[in-house]
C-alpha cells in the first residue's frame, strides 16, 4: 500500500471511529458507564480500583516490599522459581470482581482492558526482561471444553499485543488435576507438580508466563520449572492478581 492510501486509510478509520462514538458513545469496559475511558479501556475510577499503588516485590509480589530485583527477606529465604513478577493489583474488591467476571465466556473485553492496564503499570519491568514470547498457563481440554473460555489465554493475547511479541502455547497440562481452590495451600504443590510439559522449543529464549491469579504460587511454579528444564532462557510471571491475605487464598477463582 503506498503512503498515500495509507494516509487516507487512517482517516477513513478515524471518521467510522468518530461515527461509531456518535451513535453508541464509549463505555468503560467494567462498569460500562458512559464517557471518556482511558487507552487501557476503563474508566479512571475502575482504574484506581483495579490497580493499587502499594510497592511490591519484583520477585514474589508481596505487597509492601518494594521494588528491589534481589527480592524481599520472604522471598530470599525461599526463591521463587520464576525471575520476576508483576501484578496489577491485590485479589479483593473490584479486581476480584472483574477476575472472576474474565474466567467466564464473553468478557473478552474485561480481559484485554486489564491486561493493557497491566502492561501499562509495569513496562519498564517487563521490557527490561526482554521476553521473546508469553505463554498462557494452559488448561486441560475436558476442563476448558467445560468452560468454554480460558481466562490466561485472553490475557496473554492481549499482553502480548501490548508489548509486541508473540504468543507461544508452549505449555500443555498433561493430566487433569483438581481444582486449587478446593485444596488447602499446603495440598496445592504436589497437586500440579509433574502436571504440565513443554511441547514446543523454548532453549534459549525468555518466556512471560501469564495467569489471572497468583495465590501460593503452585500452578506457576510448577509451569516455570517446565520451562526452565526445557532449556528457558529467562522465566518471568505476570498476572492480574495476587491474593495479600492468607485469608484469601482459599477464595473461589483463586486457583494458581
Amino acid at each position: 500500500m503506498t503512503p498515500w492510501a495509507q494516509r487516507w486509510r487512517r482517516q477513513a478509520l478515524r471518521w467510522a471511529g468518530d461515527g461509531v462514538d456518535l451513535l453508541f458513545p464509549p463505555r468503560c469496559r467494567w462498569c460500562r458507564r458512559e464517557g471518556d475511558p482511558l487507552p487501557c479501556g476503563l474508566c479512571a475510577g475502575c482504574v484506581r480500583e483495579c490497580a493499587d499503588l502499594r510497592e511490591r516485590c519484583s520477585r514474589c509480589g508481596a505487597a509492601g516490599q518494594g521494588g528491589a530485583d534481589a527480592g524481599c527477606v520472604a522471598c530470599r529465604r525461599g526463591q521463587p522459581a520464576w525471575d520476576g513478577l508483576v501484578v496489577l493489583g491485590g485479589y479483593a474488591d473490584t479486581l476480584r470482581d472483574a477476575v472472576l467476571r474474565v474466567k467466564r465466556p464473553g468478557a473478552e473485553d474485561v480481559a484485554q482492558a486489564l491486561a493493557t492496564l497491566l502492561v501499562d503499570r509495569h513496562r519498564a519491568e517487563l521490557e527490561r526482561a526482554r521476553v521473546d514470547a508469553v505463554v498462557p498457563v494452559p488448561m486441560h481440554w475436558w476442563r476448558r471444553a467445560g468452560r468454554g473460555a480460558s481466562a490466561a489465554d485472553e490475557i496473554a493475547r492481549a499482553v502480548a499485543r501490548a508489548l509486541d511479541v508473540g504468543v507461544v502455547s508452549a505449555l500443555v497440562r498433561s493430566r487433569p488435576t483438581r481444582m486449587q481452590n478446593e485444596l488447602p495451600a499446603e495440598e496445592r504443590g504436589a497437586n500440579v507438580a509433574g502436571a504440565f510439559r513443554v511441547r514446543k522449543p523454548v532453549a534459549g529464549k525468555r518466556m512471560l508466563v501469564v495467569d489471572d491469579v497468583v495465590t501460593t504460587g503452585s500452578t506457576l511454579t510448577a509451569c516455570c520449572r517446565a520451562l526452565q528444564a526445557a532449556g528457558a532462557a529467562g522465566v518471568y510471571v505476570a498476572a492480574l492478581a495476587k491474593a495479600d491475605r492468607s485469608g484469601e487464598e482459599s477464595e473461589r477463582g483463586a486457583s494458581s
